[in-house]
C-alpha cells in the first residue's frame, strides 16, 4: 500500500489502544443507545491530538485522563468522509500511557449495520424489537468511537444495561448482574481475549437460549426468537462437532470461553464470526431436519463451521489490513468443506465444491473480474471484497494448494502459522512462509501468480504436451484485469489409475508427465480450465465411467465455459452429458441443468420445443431409473438427483407428466426434503391462477426458515410479467428487508417476467435503492444476466446501470453487466446454429 492510501484513511500509529471498557445503554422503544467509552491506550510519541474512527454517532464529550490524574478535556472535531474524529488537546501530551474517554449516543438502525434493529411478530401477534450488531467490515465505529482497524488489536470489557427480564449477549459470559434503581438491569460481561474491533457483539431482546452444551469444557447454545429453540437440534450437532474439529486440526484449544450461536429475524450476511457470539440469518442456522432438504441441511453445516474456523483463522490471527480479508473467508471457506466432510462424509461434500469452483470461474472469465488480493484504501473498497472471488474463487485456490503440497504438510504448516501469530496481526506472505518452510516448495512464487492478478488459465491437452493460456469468455474490448499466465500446479493421472503425477506448469508449454490417454486435473482441485485436443477428449468421453465425481463435473463445467467462449460447441456438452447415463451425482447433473436453464434463454419461441425435446431426451433415462419415490439402497445423494431432473424436466423439458405430478404434490401440501424446491418451480414455471396467492399463505404461515425462503422464491418466480410487476410494487411490503433485495434479483432474472420487473425497477430507482441497505445495494444489477435473448435490450440495461451506480458493490453490477453482454453475443452466435445442434 502507497504512503498516499495509508494517509487518507489509516489512522496515525501514534496513539494505540490495548483494551476497552464499553458501557452500551439501547432504548429499545425508542431505537436509539447511548454509552460511555474508556481506552486504556499508549502513546507512542508526544502529540497534541488523537484520531480515531467514529461516524453517525453523536459524542458528546471526550477527555484524556493521564497516569498522574491529570484530565485533558479534549476538542472534538469529525471528517466524515475518511469517518473519523479527532481529539485536539490544548497542549502536548508525552509518549506512556493514558486513558480516552468518550460519551456517545445513536440511532438503533434500520440498515442492519452497526447497532441495529431487528423485528419480529410474537404468538400473541406483537411486534418486538431485537437490538443486534453487524461490525464487520467497517462498521464498530457506528457504535462507539474506536480504532476501527484490524491490527488495532485490544481487549474488551463490555457493560450493557437493558431492560430487565431480556436477555443480552456479548462475547464473554456473564460476570455480574446488577439490579439499578430504575428498574433496568446492568449486565457485565467477562473481558474478551485481545481481538479487533469488528469482532465486538452486541445482542438484547426478547430471546431464548437452548440448553447449555458442554463441549470439552467449552459451553455451547443456541439463541434464537421465542418458539424455534426445537430448530437448533442440527446447529448445535454440527456447532459442537466444529468446536472439536478445528481443536484438533490446528492443535490448539478454542480461544474463547463460551460460544453462542444467535439467529436473528434482520441480517445482511450468512452469518457473522464475533468472537464468541456468532450471530446468523436465521435460515443458516434454525432448520427442521424432518421437513428439510439435504442441501439446506448442507448449507447449515456449511455456515457454522465456517464461522466456527474463524475463531482460529481471523479471530485468533487477524489481518493486518483488508487487502487481507480474502484470506480469512477463503481459508474459512476451504476449512468449512474440510469439516462438513469429516461431519457427514456419506454427503460427499468435496463434490460440491466444484460447485463453488465454477461459481468463481464464471465471474474470473470476465474482464471485469479483479485480483484475489488487491490494495484497499477505503471501507467501501474493503466492502467489495465480499464476492465469489474472495469466497469461492479464493477457497478454490486454497484447495488446490493443499492437494498440491500434500494434505498433512498443509495442516502442519498451518498449525505452526497459528502458534507463531496467536492474538497478532499478519499479512498473506507470512503464510506463504509457513508453507514453504513446511513443504519446500516456492508457494510464495507460486501463489502470487494467483492472487496478484486476475483471471485463471485454461491448459490444453495435445499431442502429449500442455499448455497453457488466459481463459476469457469474449476478446477483450477495453481494459481487461485478466491476467497473462501462471504457475500452475498440474495433478494428472493414467486413465484406470489412481496414481497422481504433480509438475508445475509455467510459460512455455512441456510434455505431459504422462504417457498416453491422461486425466489432467486430476481429482477435479485444479482452479484451471482444461481444453482437450480433440483425440484426446474423444477418449475421455469414451471413458466417463473411470472418472471420478469431481473430475467429471470438472469436465462438464470446463466444456460448458469453453462453449460459452466459442471454443468448443454446444453439441460437445451434450455429447458427455448424455454419458452421464443414470450416474448418481448431484454436481455434474447441477451443470447440466445450469446449461439447459441458460439455453431456454437463448432460444426464440419456435426453438423451445426443439430444446425441450432435446433435454427430455437428455434427461429421462435417469429419472426413469429413479423415479419420483426414494428406495431401498438409493445412494445417499439420489434425491438431490431426483431434484435436478424434475426441475429441469418440469421447466426447460416441458414434461406434462412431471409438471401434472408438481401440481398435484403442490395441491396436496406433500413438500418435504429435496424435492420441495423442485415441485415449487415447476408449479411456478406454469403461471396457473391462484397459485401466487397460495404460495404467499404458505410464506406467512411457515413454520421453519427454510419453508419460508422455499415460498419466497417460489413467489418471485411465477411465469407472468404482469404479476412480476405487482409483486415489485409489493416487495418490500411483502418481505423483510433482509430479504426483498435478494428476492429482486430472484425476481429480475425470472425469465417470463423479469424484464418487466426491471422495468419497474429502472422507474423506480431512486426510491428502491433508498429501501435498499447500503451492504445489499449489488443486488440492484444481480439479476441482469439473464437478459440474453434480446441484444438491444441488453445494451439498454447495461447503459442504465453505468449510469446509476451504487454507493456499495458497483465492481459486481459491472460483473453482471458485463455476464449479460457477454451471453447476449453467445446467444446472437450459437442461436442460428441451435436447431442443428439440438436435434
Amino acid at each position: 500500500m502507497t504512503d498516499e492510501a495509508r494517509t487518507d484513511y489509516r489512522l496515525p500509529k501514534t496513539v494505540v489502544p490495548s483494551a476497552y471498557r464499553l458501557r452500551i445503554e439501547p432504548d429499545l422503544e425508542a431505537l436509539t443507545f447511548a454509552g460511555t467509552v474508556e481506552i486504556d491506550v499508549e502513546i507512542g510519541s508526544a502529540t497534541s491530538e488523537i484520531v480515531l474512527n467514529a461516524i453517525e454517532l453523536d459524542v458528546g464529550q471526550g477527555h484524556v485522563a493521564l497516569p498522574d490524574g491529570e484530565l485533558r478535556v479534549a476538542e472534538l472535531s469529525f471528517d466524515p468522509e475518511r469517518e473519523r474524529m479527532t481529539m485536539a488537546l490544548d497542549r502536548e501530551l508525552d509518549a506512556g500511557p493514558a486513558v480516552l474517554v468518550l460519551r456517545f449516543a445513536g440511532i438503533l438502525n434500520d440498515r442492519l449495520v452497526g447497532f441495529y434493529r431487528s423485528t419480529f411478530t410474537d404468538a400473541d401477534g406483537r411486534e418486538r424489537t431485537i437490538a443486534t450488531s453487524q461490525l464487520a467490515l467497517t462498521e464498530a465505529r457506528r457504535v462507539f468511537p474506536c480504532f476501527d482497524e484490524p491490527a488495532c488489536k485490544a481487549t474488551f470489557s463490555v457493560t450493557m444495561v437493558v431492560p430487565d427480564g431480556l436477555p443480552a449477549y456479548s462475547n464473554s459470559p456473564i460476570d455480574s448482574e446488577t439490579l439499578l434503581a430504575d428498574g433496568r438491569r446492568e449486565v457485565t460481561f467477562k473481558t474478551t481475549m485481545t481481538m479487533s474491533s469488528y469482532l465486538v457483539a452486541l445482542v438484547v431482546g426478547p430471546l431464548e437460549a437452548t440448553e447449555v452444551v458442554d463441549v470439552d469444557g467449552v459451553p455451547l447454545s443456541v439463541v434464537c426468537t421465542p418458539g424455534k429453540a426445537h430448530l437448533a437440534r442440527f446447529a448445535l450437532e454440527i456447532g459442537a462437532f466444529s468446536l472439536r474439529f478445528f481443536s484438533d486440526y490446528f492443535d490448539i484449544a478454542y480461544p474463547g470461553e463460551k460460544l453462542d450461536l444467535v439467529g436473528v429475524p434482520d441480517f445482511a450476511y450468512g452469518a457473522m464470526e464475533n468472537v464468541g457470539c456468532i450471530i446468523f440469518r436465521e435460515t443458516l442456522l434454525l432448520v427442521d431436519e424432518a421437513s428439510a432438504s439435504r442441501g439446506e441441511l448442507e448449507r447449515v453445516a456449511a455456515v457454522v463451521a465456517h464461522e466456527v474456523a474463524h475463531q482460529w483463522f481471523g479471530n485468533l490471527v487477524t489481518m493486518e489490513w483488508w487487502e487481507g480479508f480474502w484470506l480469512n473467508e477463503a481459508f474459512a471457506t476451504f476449512l468449512m468443506y474440510l469439516c462438513v466432510d469429516a461431519f457427514r462424509p456419506g454427503w460427499r461434500t468435496w463434490d460440491r465444491f466444484s460447485e463453488q469452483r465454477e461459481l468463481g470461474l464464471a465471474i474470473d472469465g470476465l474482464h471485469t473480474t479483479r485480483p484475489i488480493e488487491f490494495e484497499v484504501r477505503s471501507p467501501a473498497e474493503a466492502t467489495a471484497m465480499a464476492d465469489a472471488i474472495t469466497y469461492q474463487k479464493g477457497g478454490s485456490v486454497l484447495r488446490m494448494l493443499e492437494q498440491y503440497l500434500g494434505p498433512e504438510t498443509y495442516r502442519d504448516a498451518i498449525r505452526t502459522y497459528l502458534r507463531t501469530h496467536a492474538y497478532a496481526n499478519t499479512v498473506t506472505a507470512d503464510l506463504w512462509a509457513a508453507l514453504e518452510s513446511g513443504s519446500g516448495q516456492p508457494v510464495g512464487e507460486i501463489m502470487d501468480t494467483w492472487i496478484h492478478q486476475g483471471g485463471h488459465p485454461v491448459v490444453s491437452v495435445s499431442g502429449g504436451a500442455i499448455s497453457q493460456k488466459p481463459f476469457m469468455f469474449s476478446p477483450p474490448d477495453g481494459p481487461s484485469a485478466i491476467g497473462s499466465h501462471w504457475l500452475v500446479p498440474v495433478l494428472s493421472r493414467p486413465i484406470g489409475s489412481t496414481v497422481l503425477t504433480r509438475q508445475l506448469l509455467g510459460d512455455a508449454p512441456q510434455p505431459l508427465s504422462i504417457e498416453g490417454p491422461a486425466v489432467v486435473n486430476a481429482g477435479g482441485t485444479g482452479v484451471y480450465r482444461t481444453s482437450y485436443g480433440s483425440s484426446e477428449l474423444a477418449v475421455i468421453a469414451g471413458s466417463l465411467g473411470s472418472l471420478t465425481d469431481l473430475e467429471l463435473t470438472g469436465l462438464l463445467g470446463d466444456t460448458w465455459a469453453l462453449a460459452q467462449a466459442g471454443e468448443r460447441s454446444i453439441g460437445d456438452l451434450l455429447t458427455l452429458a448424455s454419458g452421464l447415463g443414470t450416474r448418481i451425482e448431484p454436481s455434474a447433473w447441477r451443470v447440466v441443468e445450469l446449461a439447459l436453464s441458460f439455453l431456454s434463454r437463448v432460444v426464440d419461441d419456435q426453438q423451445r420445443p426443439v430444446l425441450a425435446a432435446r433435454a427430455c431426451r437428455l434427461l429421462a433415462p435417469a429419472f426413469a431409473h429413479l423415479g419420483w419415490e426414494e428406495a431401498d439402497g438409493d445412494d445417499e445423494r439420489a434425491q438431490q438427483v431426483r431434484a435436478v431432473l424434475i426441475r429441469s424436466l418440469g421447466t426447460v423439458g416441458q414434461d406434462e407428466a412431471v409438471r401434472a405430478e408438481s401440481v398435484r404434490r403442490f395441491e396436496a401440501g406433500a413438500l418435504d426434503g429435496d424435492l420441495a424446491d423442485a415441485i415449487v418451480s415447476v408449479v411456478a414455471s406454469l403461471d396457473r391462477p391462484g397459485d401466487r396467492d397460495e404460495m404467499i399463505r404458505r410464506y406467512r404461515d411457515a413454520r421453519d426458515p427454510q419453508t419460508e425462503q422455499r415460498y419466497q422464491v417460489g413467489i418471485v418466480s411465477i411465469a407472468d410479467a404482469d404479476l412480476a410487476a405487482q409483486t415489485f410494487r409489493e416487495l418490500f411490503d411483502l418481505f423483510r428487508t433482509a430479504d426483498a433485495p435478494y428476492l429482486l434479483a430472484t425476481l429480475v432474472s425470472n425469465r417470463v417476467g423479469g424484464r418487466s420487473a426491471w422495468e419497474q425497477l429502472a422507474a423506480t430507482w431512486d426510491e428502491t435503492l433508498a429501501k435498499v441497505p447500503p451492504l445489499m445495494q449489488f443486488t440492484l444489477g444481480a439479476g441482469i444476466p439473464g437478459f440474453v435473448g434480446d441484444p438491444a435490450f441488453a445494451e439498454r440495461v447495461a447503459d442504465f446501470h453505468r449510469t446509476h451506480p451504487v454507493e456499495t458493490g458497483q465492481s459486481r453490477i459491472d460483473q453482471a453487466i458485463e455476464r449479460m453482454l457477454t451471453g447476449a453475443r453467445f446467444a446472437a452466435r450459437e442461436r442460428p446454429l441451435l436447431d442443428a445442434t439440438l436435434t
